[in-house]
């Protein structure tokens, strides 16, 4: 996003958050002018336009962890093209969301809000037509092109389209309707997947995107960044908008691929492997040569000079650890549910319940307290929270029980996500001048993606070796022979529950089965107690690096 944007921020960013958005995304849009130059005379079918395209990418995420089962069996697919079915998407979205924002700057909101949907439903209709898991991931990755199109694109026509007056209301309606569809979407998806096949979940992007790009015609001005003179840069000539950062963004996708790369395909090789050392050694590398590269950049879409700002460098490192450990306990949960436990897709979405419904009936409460009692404090209180509620999945009877075990600890997981989104909010937003404030954001909501990129590399990990060795102990004290258990393993790519060693007889075969399912709950406690452990050192930066006033007298009111 451009961060020539500088309007005065009168309101306090919404407190509502969908659970899948980002943490900035309200942000984002408080920091995006108004059009004076195309006005818009049907300003709440362009709202609807914005809340349909965004919720569109937003639910996409926990849809698709829904139906990873579903998807795995028809499929055989294996560990690491399971993870890659979410990872793709989320590298494309991560990677390219800025540069996404300022495209709609230079081109047209509209124009590349309409090619965003366009993009993420043809790849859409791809997946539902995959024949196999190579090409459904390659729609996955055209889905996150268009997804980082579309999203901040439909942030930033709300902000241009309505007045501070107006944004407020608006933010409002985006925020409850997304927190609706983030808490119904599972569900909705779930069924899909039990009722039909886990290819309607993506045919079903066609009509809703069908409606968004009809509304878009019909109701968005095509505005764009106006040329501002006091915001020039003194090095260049004329009022030409700033170019945009391709080689930055290439370079982003390219290192975050192969760290991602090596990350997830070290589950069943193991971290001596040449290929991953390459694959996470070259990654590190090119992202070392973006950070070079955005230094020399004259318009880099990540300015590094923002992290001189030692709150906004603890606002990010409190979203990579948080947003990491809630998009690994996400993944692979309803997996576990499913595969363990014996729910139903609609069954595992509907668990998941508790965590968006927490967030949209609290964060209202939630949100004055940053003004109160400073964004420190919370940031400090928050991630402990959420870090209890991590803890709790990992509790020796969460065994299948949902309402002894899983529900109390998703809402406090819940509690502890909607403490912390209005001070990291605040956090960000003040950390920075005005002039950066859109660009901060930006950056802020891209952490949060690369986050959950990043989880679903590093607790595969966590998931598959910790997996192997409960069921190696399991079976070991059953003796089990060594020939029937091997296809149990996660490392030979089966992450299947109910796949029956050859040759066994039925009593082999139901031990096995009953061990590969008790294994499954060991690695959903494992990753559990990771992301409580992320938790509390989110907290812990927090507390070492956010001035103690911070959003005390700073927050707007």
């Amino acid at each position: 996003m451009a961060d020539q944007h500088a309007p005065a921020l009168v309101r306090r960013p919404s407190s509502t958050l969908p659970a899948q958005a980002s943490p900035c995304d309200a942000l984002t849009i408080h920091a995006q002018p108004l059009s004076f130059d195309h006005p818009c005379r049907r300003k709440k079918l362009a709202l609807a336009a914005t809340i349909l395209g965004s919720s569109m990418a937003f639910i996409d995420g926990s849809v698709v962890n829904v139906a990873l089962p579903s998807i795995q069996t028809e499929l055989g697919a294996s560990v690491a093209a399971i993870q890659w079915v979410v990872n793709a998407y989320l590298l494309f979205l991560g990677a390219l969301v800025l540069v996404g924002g300022s495209l709609g700057d230079k081109l047209g909101r509209r124009t590349v809000f309409i090619a965003g949907i366009g993009l993420f439903t043809l790849a859409s209709i791809g997946c539902g037509l995959a024949p196999g898991v190579g090409a459904l991931i390659a729609a996955r990755a055209v889905q996150g092109v268009g997804a980082a199109l579309l999203v901040p694109s439909s942030l930033a026509i709300i902000g241009a389209v309505f007045d501070d007056k107006e944004r407020g209301k608006a933010i409002g309606t985006w925020a409850g309707v997304g927190a609706i569809t983030s808490a119904v979407g599972p569900v909705a998806g779930g069924w899909l997947v039990d009722a039909f096949s886990w290819r309607a979940i993506f045919f079903l992007n066609v009509p809703i995107a069908c409606a968004t790009i009809a509304l878009a015609v019909v109701a968005v001005p095509d505005s764009r960044q106006e040329k501002d003179p006091s915001h020039l840069d003194p090095a260049s000539k004329g009022l030409a908008l700033p170019g945009l950062d391709w080689p930055g963004a290439v370079t982003a996708a390219a290192g975050l691929a192969a760290l991602t790369y090596g990350l997830t395909i070290a589950s069943a090789r193991g971290f001596g492997d040449r290929w991953v050392l390459a694959s996470i050694l070259g990654g590190l590398l090119v992202l070392s040569g973006f950070v070079v590269l955005e230094a020399k950049t004259r318009n880099p879409m990540m300015p590094l000079d923002v992290f001189r700002s030692r709150d906004f460098v603890g606002a990010n490192l409190v979203t990579l650890l948080l947003y990491f450990g809630l998009g690994g306990a996400l993944f692979f949960l309803p997996f576990t549910l499913i595969r363990a436990y014996g729910y139903s897709a609609t069954e595992a979405g509907a668990a998941l319940l508790p965590v968006p419904v927490t967030i949209g009936l609290l964060s209202r409460f939630t949100g004055g307290l940053t003004s109160r009692y400073g964004a420190r404090a919370l940031l400090g209180i928050g991630p402990v929270v959420a870090a209890v509620g991590f803890a709790m999945l990992a509790l020796p009877w969460v065994r299948g029980d949902y309402w002894r075990g899983f529900f109390p600890a998703l809402v406090v997981l819940g509690l502890g996500m909607t403490i912390t989104v209005a001070p990291l909010t605040t956090t960000v937003m003040t950390s920075v001048s005005a002039a950066r404030t859109g660009v901060a954001s930006g950056i802020n909501n891209a952490v949060a993606r690369v986050a959950s990129l990043l989880a679903i590399a590093v607790l595969g990990i966590v998931f598959v070796w910790s997996h192997d060795a409960a069921l190696d102990a399991r079976l070991d004290a059953s003796n089990v022979p060594q020939a029937a258990r091997e296809t149990a393993r996660l490392t030979q790519g089966t992450m299947n529950a109910s796949s029956a060693p050859p040759g066994a007889t039925d009593a082999t075969t139901r031990e096995v089965a009953r061990a590969q399912a008790e294994a499954l709950g060991a690695a959903l406690r494992a990753v559990a107690l990771v992301s409580a452990m992320c938790a509390l050192a989110g907290a812990a930066l927090a507390m070492l690096t956010i001035h103690e006033a911070s959003g005390k007298t700073a927050a707007p009111g």
